[in-house]
């Protein structure tokens, strides 16, 4: 485990659940600044607050080098939150389509439960915006079996991110 990528203050999973990321034999995230990323950007996410998912999700790409499955998942969100934010404030649906095709060549070797993030249901939901781009529409990605929404911690770090 890189130094950079290590918080010990990021809580563990729940306890029936041990995702790809989460190492059990010694009781932490193998990269904790990846699912601090994960959780405020899936929750900014599923409270419409794209612009802010999407910067969560790439400041934390920036730790990774290419070819990793860390870049490739967190390219793949920054692609989901920006394929959003398309559709939902400026209607652009083909804008979408061309962000979720990428998405999803980022995401195709992602494990399926990813730093709790329920990868098959995100490639899913991907695949059936492009034929209907309202399948995102009031879409929410699921992270350790829930879809939860953002709350004030969530957009205080997207702020703090900007500086």
């Amino acid at each position: 485990m890189d130094d950079h990528t290590s918080d010990p203050t990021v809580a563990p999973p729940p306890d029936s659940t041990t995702p790809t990321g989460w190492r059990p034999d010694v009781g932490r995230w193998e990269h904790a600044t990846l699912r601090r990323a994960t959780v405020h950007g899936v929750r900014l996410f599923n409270a419409a607050a794209y612009h802010e998912s999407h910067d969560c999700f790439e400041l934390e790409w920036y730790n990774y080098g290419r070819g990793t499955t860390e870049s490739a998942f967190l390219h793949g969100m920054v692609q989901v939150a920006a394929g959003a934010y398309k559709r939902v404030d400026f209607e652009d649906d083909g804008g979408m389509r061309s962000l979720f095709r990428t998405a999803l060549q980022y995401l195709r070797d992602v494990p399926r439960d990813y730093y709790g993030v329920d990868v098959l249901t995100v490639r899913t939901t991907l695949t059936n915006a492009l034929e209907e781009p309202s399948r995102i529409d009031d879409w929410a990605i699921p992270l350790d079996g829930e879809r939860p929404t953002a709350r004030s911690v969530d957009f205080e770090y997207a702020e703090g991110l900007e500086e």
